[in-house]
């Protein structure tokens, strides 16, 4: 080996060291980024929980115990259609579910990790806008611009799920499983960490159960979804729908296929998505 060529092999070798340092400490950096991204938006749901936390009144009497009333909405919605077509069958929740604390610390247990839900949900647009503002900048300048309401339509999906699950299918499941009775031996006396557990529970699996045309979109811009495979796979894609629909709904007919009506609708709404996306990807090939 001549004394040229070891220099240059020697430059060679100080470059990729050069270059797997600036790798690493690039790494790092985004490490950083991501820490602080998760830092604000942790802080945000700190901040809303405490607000919570300090209205409990409005957070427990009027929002977690009000779909077990007579009086909620709901409740209201499904007696005049038993009024209207004579099926006393369709009325829910006509008698108040009464409620019961076993445990010393359930009371202010179960008012931390409410706090907490409601401060998730109420937080959840800027949480979503911390996480687009992290992942944006390895986006390509067109599809920025393209994918500019990501946040907007996240956060309307996901609060638009999470409404559709306590006005519909938090009722559905207090009617079912509160007053479910397998003898007249056995009084039903429902725990209060349980019933705030099942309506919290509902209400953030319908709302991210919603993200469906999200992650349809994601997937379909990294390649693994396609809307002929959505297409082929349509008939399977919606059996799978229904046994989702069963695992958040009390086991029966009636509120699963309440259930699955919407999330069918947004299966047909993500081919159309994964289509567009598609589209979009042949139309900048042929461009180059």
């Amino acid at each position: 080996m001549t004394e040229a060529e070891y220099s240059e092999q020697q430059s060679t070798k100080k470059k990729t060291k050069k270059k797997q340092k600036q790798e690493e400490m690039s790494f790092l950096e985004h490490l950083e980024e991501l820490r602080w991204h998760i830092i604000r938006a942790f802080l945000a749901i700190v901040i809303f929980a405490i607000l919570a936390f300090i209205n409990k009144d409005f957070i427990f009497d009027t929002v977690i115990f009000n779909p077990k009333t007579p009086d909620f909405w709901t409740n209201q919605m499904f007696a005049k259609l038993a009024e209207l077509t004579g099926v006393e069958g369709l009325r829910i929740n006509s008698t108040e579910l009464q409620l019961i604390s076993i445990k010393m610390a359930d009371n202010f247990m179960t008012h931390i990790m409410t706090s907490i839900v409601a401060g998730l949900i109420v937080s959840s647009p800027y949480v979503f806008f911390e996480v687009w503002r992290f992942i944006s900048p390895a986006l390509y300048e067109n599809e920025r611009r393209h994918s500019g309401g990501a946040v907007v339509y996240m956060s309307l999906l996901f609060i638009t799920g999470v409404l559709f699950g306590y006005f519909l299918i938090v009722p559905l499941s207090i009617h079912f499983l509160g007053s479910y009775s397998i003898s007249s031996e056995v009084v039903n006396q429902i725990n209060m960490r349980s019933y705030i557990g099942t309506v919290t529970s509902i209400s953030l699996a319908s709302g991210v159960i919603f993200e469906l045309p999200i992650f349809v979109y994601f997937l379909s811009k990294i390649g693994i979804l396609t809307p002929d495979l959505m297409k082929k796979y349509r008939r399977h894609a919606y059996v799978a729908l229904l046994l989702l629909s069963a695992i958040i709904t009390p086991p029966d007919v009636f509120s699963q296929i309440m259930v699955c009506f919407p999330l069918v609708f947004l299966y047909e709404v993500g081919i159309i998505i994964s289509k567009r996306v598609n589209k979009k990807a042949e139309e900048d090939l042929e461009a180059l």
